[in-house]
């Protein structure tokens, strides 16, 4: 180890830089592998070498950390590793009560938290039942706090932020009565700063509650708690008084609110409650006053012309490309949108009332309006003002003021068009509407009303593919055009496209959920497409939307009365009749129904009705004599006939229902009527005969009878037979006989003839047979009574020889 020390000449003994070379051997590392100190020292469990009495040199400078006395003898140790691990560390109590205290009250704000949450998602049962769950865990948190702590270590902000929410979630869920005790929780502490401007929540809690007189005391109140430099809180606060006051008639009140914030700092709301508030009281004056301040409310946007690139700079279109349409832009839009809607509103309110005509008073809007930044906004007006001439039927005035718009820009002059279209339409000139129709497409492609009105004359000439293409474009050019949707599906369903048309209807139900036209298109859809159960079950939903729809009531009737179920189309008739007691269909399926139920008397008074309706159709009083019959008041038939025969003298079937029951009954008038009978027909046969289409004269054997069949007579006393003929013959002027006096249906047939008027005059063949309109009655069930002698028919009687031909 010695080789390498190097020794100091004697000489010089002052030289300042000796002994630097000088080192102890115990530093010496290259031979640390030979040295059994060393790797004795490794090989032990701390790691320290054995003390040899050498120490470390003294230093000018004591080193941070390091002792001579703790260092006197130590082995060299550069990374600590004699020290040991490090102690574990210490762990946290969990139950002390500062910890309880701290990990309650984490928990109380993530419960605040979780119920704003819910509020803003819309779910305010669950935001309602943090909430309250909230409060519960804070007062908790209260009683442990006053236990651990003094009370002036409370957290009155958690306490202020739980109470409020829970107020604030009250108040969401139409609960007004519990929000107010807990805003007056709050409110009544004094302990809580500005506290009371919550007085303006409890001012529109009792505004919900339509107690304005409460609302408009509490609004004071926290007028009154709020400084004056806080502006805009208290403008706000005036605008709610002033609606309060409205809301309770005192306009002059309002009034004066809404002056104050106008003079203050003018709004858009504050404008149009003004005019309003002037509207009800009648001044015109301060009417266009008010008009002209609402005008001059600065919107604070940027021009549009922001959004043009002044240059080709790549980065600058970049940017404006990016703004074009972003949150910003579209706050903008949204607030010119609801100035101009304030503006045409107010427009449309005072121009009738501030001059002597609504023309007048429109021009004079239109002139405001034009010297305002609002330009755009005269051109709609002028078209207000022709739709104000349509609501008036001045239908004249409003084409003229449609037609100023010829000339003006496309915009305008499109919806000009458009409009002179609608309403040439609705005058049934096609011809114009087309006109004009295309006068709106080619100043505006992409209007889609031009094009649905293009469409609607194409529909009218019966051209339905080119129909349908203009409809296609109007829904290309604005997918919402729900006018376009419902015409091509109404195209379809001629052009007898039923899927597609089907399809069509069922997108518009999508998006019009309770339209009843779209409900009823597509019941009729699926009945033209013989699926009577889908029909049905969108009836169903139809007239779930419109229960009072008579036409819908008896389609489900008719529906149900296809399918076999009379009940259920019984009540749908019924249902149908109660809301429109004037629907001749309806009532003949009622009458009909109850005669084929054998409840002939019920049947009465839908008869009569239709007889009130129709007074020239006789058949309905026919039907009514004949219920009469069939019920067995024969002295009630017998007279509803002779009312029938002065009514209709030439009514045939009248007389022969007439001489069968006075000779049934045994009357003396019975040789009148069969007088007038005889006549009548010879009448008819002589006029027939001096026609000149050549018409064959009749079998004389039918002048006599008819073929005639006896089935059980309806007379009250025993089981005579009656005869009823039943002719395959006409058997009278207004009636086609059905053969062998076949039964009715359910719902009587509409026999030919039957539904013009009564004529006095007639061609057809003269038969003196006659058939009940209601069918044969069913035959009398057999009594013990004495079996009466069966008589021949009236024809066949000894009439006198006065009455035989000449």
């Amino acid at each position: 180890m010695m080789q390498n020390v190097h020794l100091a000449p004697e000489t010089d003994e002052d030289d300042l830089y000796s002994g630097y070379n000088d080192y102890n051997p115990t530093y010496d590392t290259e031979e640390l592998e030979n040295d059994t100190a060393f790797q004795q020292a490794v090989r032990t469990s701390h790691g320290r070498r054995p003390p040899d009495g050498v120490t470390r040199p003294m230093t000018a400078v004591r080193a941070a950390g390091f002792t001579k006395a703790a260092f006197r003898g130590s082995a060299f140790d550069p990374l600590g590793q004699s020290r040991g691990p490090a102690p574990p560390l210490e762990t946290k109590n969990e139950d002390s009560p500062e910890e309880k205290i701290r990990q309650l009250e984490k928990k109380v704000n993530e419960l605040v938290e979780e119920s704003c949450i819910a509020n803003s998602c819309g779910d305010l049962k669950l935001a309602l039942e943090k909430a309250k769950d909230a409060g519960r865990k804070e007062r908790v948190l209260v009683r442990q706090r006053e236990q651990v702590t003094t009370p002036e270590n409370i957290n009155l902000d958690l306490t202020y932020s739980v109470l409020f929410n829970l107020a604030s979630q009250y108040s969401a869920n139409d609960m007004y009565a519990e929000a107010l005790n807990t805003y007056q929780v709050i409110v009544k502490n004094k302990i809580f700063s500005n506290a009371g401007r919550l007085k303006v929540n409890m001012g529109n809690i009792y505004l919900k509650q339509r107690n304005y007189s409460k609302a408009i005391k509490f609004y004071r109140m926290a007028l009154d708690q709020i400084p004056s430099v806080h502006k805009e809180m208290r403008i706000k606060i005036m605008q709610n008084i002033g609606v309060a006051f409205i809301k309770t008639g005192q306009y002059s009140d309002a009034i004066n609110s809404f002056e104050h914030i106008m003079n203050m700092a003018p709004n858009l709301k504050a404008g149009f409650n003004l005019i309003l508030s002037y509207f009800a009281i009648g001044d015109r004056e301060k009417m266009k006053k008010a008009f002209q301040k609402l005008i001059a409310v600065s919107l604070e946007i940027d021009d549009d012309d922001k959004y043009i690139s002044p240059s080709d700079d790549t980065h600058t279109n970049l940017v404006i490309e990016a703004i074009k349409n972003d949150h910003l832009r579209q706050m903008e839009h949204e607030r010119k949108a609801m100035a101009e809607k304030y503006i045409m509103t107010a427009a449309k309110l005072i121009a009738p009332v501030i001059e002597s005509s609504f023309a007048v008073g429109y021009d004079w809007c239109v002139e405001v309006v034009k010297a305002s930044q609002y330009v755009e906004l005269a051109n709609d007006l002028e078209i207000n003002k022709a739709i104000t001439y349509l609501r008036q039927k001045e239908f004249n005035q409003a084409v003229e003021t449609l037609k100023m718009f010829e000339k003006k820009d496309s915009r305008v002059k499109s919806a000009a068009a458009t409009n002179l279209s609608f309403l040439y339409y609705l005058e049934n000139e096609f011809a114009q509407a087309s006109s004009y129709a295309d006068l709106a497409v080619n100043s505006d492609r992409y209007n889609p009303s031009a094009l649905t009105n293009k469409g609607n004359t194409v529909f009218a000439n019966g051209d339905y593919e080119k129909a349908a293409e203009f409809y296609k474009e109007a829904l290309r050019n604005d997918s919402s055009c729900t006018e376009a949707l419902y015409n091509i599906g109404l195209t379809y369903k001629k052009l007898n496209r039923l899927d597609e048309a089907l399809d069509c209807f069922l997108k518009l139900h999508a998006i019009l959920r309770n339209s009843a036209q779209v409900l009823y298109q597509i019941a009729n859809v699926y009945e033209l497409m013989e699926d009577p159960n889908q029909a049905i079950e969108w009836l169903m939903q139809l007239i779930s939307v419109v229960p009072a729809d008579s036409r819908a009531l008896s389609k489900l009737g008719e529906l149900y009365d296809s399918e076999g179920d009379k009940s259920q189309a019984f009540q749908y008739y019924y249902e149908s009749y109660r809301y429109f007691p004037s629907n001749i269909d309806v009532i003949e399926w009622l009458g009909a129904y109850y005669i084929d139920t054998q409840f002939c008397e019920k049947a009465i008074q839908y008869f009569e009705r239709a007889s009130l309706i129709q007074p020239t159709q006789v058949k309905w009083q026919l039907m009514v004599a004949s219920c009469f019959r069939r019920s067995g008041n024969y002295q009630k038939a017998l007279d509803t006939y002779k009312d029938i025969h002065r009514k209709f003298p030439e009514n045939v079937e009248c007389l022969r229902f007439l001489v069968r029951l006075c000779t049934d009954i045994g009357l003396k008038e019975v040789q009148e009527y069969a007088t007038k009978l005889k006549r009548l027909e010879k009448m008819k046969e002589i006029r027939e005969q001096n026609q000149p289409s050549g018409v064959a004269r009749s079998d004389p054997a039918f002048r006599k009878v008819g073929t005639r069949i006896k089935p059980g007579r309806d007379g009250s006393g025993g089981s005579r037979s009656k005869r009823e003929g039943s002719a395959d013959h006409e058997s009278g002027q207004n009636y086609s006989a059905s053969s062998k006096g076949e039964r009715l249906s359910a719902k009587l047939r509409a026999l030919p003839g039957t539904n013009e008027p009564y004529e006095s005059s007639s061609n057809k063949e003269i038969d003196a047979s006659y058939v009940d309109p209601l069918g044969p009655q069913t035959e009398r069930p057999k009594t013990a009574a004495k079996k009466r002698v069966e008589e021949e028919d009236f024809a066949d009687e000894d009439l006198g020889d006065y009455l035989l031909p000449e």
